[in-house]
């Protein structure tokens, strides 16, 4: 199921990003841009690469939503152009961000602060929606035989951790740190932090995560068994290289494995959206004390991303 996230923002005003630059077909270029994200392809060990720009802000903005449901809505014909041809098969979509010291902080808190205060319950589950389709289009693995990945080498909060859970491997660096920071302000990750975390581990430890509201450092997400694979500090792209290469002769096994997990504990998309259906009653019920707080939130990280360094 690929849904467009464009067509679900048109009807709030100002969440329609600008259209990226098409391109006809990424077979035999190795690099490519979206308006938000970087894409690569390492030929060898049949990777795709995707990575959040430097420049780019490192949150589920409608701008970075549009460029990675373009970017999973065109993976289908991707593969059966590169198979016509008879190039390398793809069988790894790895997903990471440039931007230094951070993956993804989670929801667009300017945006849903905005939406809150005006009691747009529309825009609010236009906005849920958006996220969700993403993640679970990746959950799905897009319904190709490919592998998700998520390489985390930087901090990851909220929505971004909801991300890296929709995967079926998560490679972290060790140092960098996983939240679920909601609860600070009244209110919950909603994006499928509960059923991802429920899955991977049970219903009591996933409510305990939710409601701590702390970070978890990468290696203690390791022991719990969410964090698959644990990278040297800068060492996370070779990390991934190395698992692929490891795994090249059971690749079929793996993929099967994970579709079996799939099955054996499912996830109806109808859950992601009644999870979002109960976050918007939350995010209206929010007074003023919560949205200020969510406003010092993402005034701290906006003044955390301008002090980045870029190429």
């Amino acid at each position: 199921m690929i849904s467009s996230v464009t067509s679900h923002m048109a009807a709030v005003p100002g969440m329609v990003p600008s259209i990226p630059a098409a391109s006809s077909s990424l077979r035999g270029v190795e690099y490519i841009s979206y308006e938000a994200i970087e894409v690569s392809i390492e030929e060898p060990l049949g990777i795709l690469w995707f990575f959040t720009k430097p420049d780019a802000q490192p949150s589920y903005t409608p701008t970075l939503l549009h460029s990675l449901n373009t970017l999973q809505a065109g993976l289908e014909d991707l593969l059966k152009r590169r198979e016509n041809a008879g190039d390398a098969s793809l069988r790894y979509v790895v997903g990471g961000s440039r931007v230094p010291g951070v993956f993804n902080l989670g929801g667009d808190l300017k945006l849903m602060t905005r939406l809150v205060r005006a009691q747009d319950k529309r825009a609010l589950e236009t906005y849920a929606r958006a996220c969700i389709d993403v993640l679970y289009n990746s959950f799905l693995d897009f319904n190709l035989p490919v592998i998700t990945v998520a390489l985390v080498q930087g901090d990851t909060l909220g929505g971004g951790f909801e991300s890296a859970l929709s995967c079926d491997v998560i490679v972290a660096e060790e140092g960098t740190k996983f939240g679920l920071p909601e609860v600070l302000f009244n209110l919950f990750p909603g994006m499928g932090a509960y059923s991802f975390l429920a899955r991977r581990l049970d219903a009591g430890r996933a409510e305990k995560m939710i409601l701590s509201g702390r970070l978890y450092d990468a290696a203690e997400l390791h022991e719990m068994g969410i964090v698959d694979v644990l990278a040297k500090e800068g060492g996370g792209e070779d990390a991934v290289r190395e698992y692929v290469s490891r795994n090249r002769r059971r690749f079929n096994a793996e993929l099967s494995v994970y579709q079996t997990r799939r099955r054996v504990n499912p996830l109806e998309y109808r859950e992601l959206l009644d999870v979002t259906q109960v976050w918007v009653e939350a995010a209206l019920r929010l007074g003023d004390q919560d949205l200020r707080k969510m406003e010092r939130l993402f005034n701290a990280q906006d003044k955390r991303i301008a002090k980045r360094p870029l190429e």
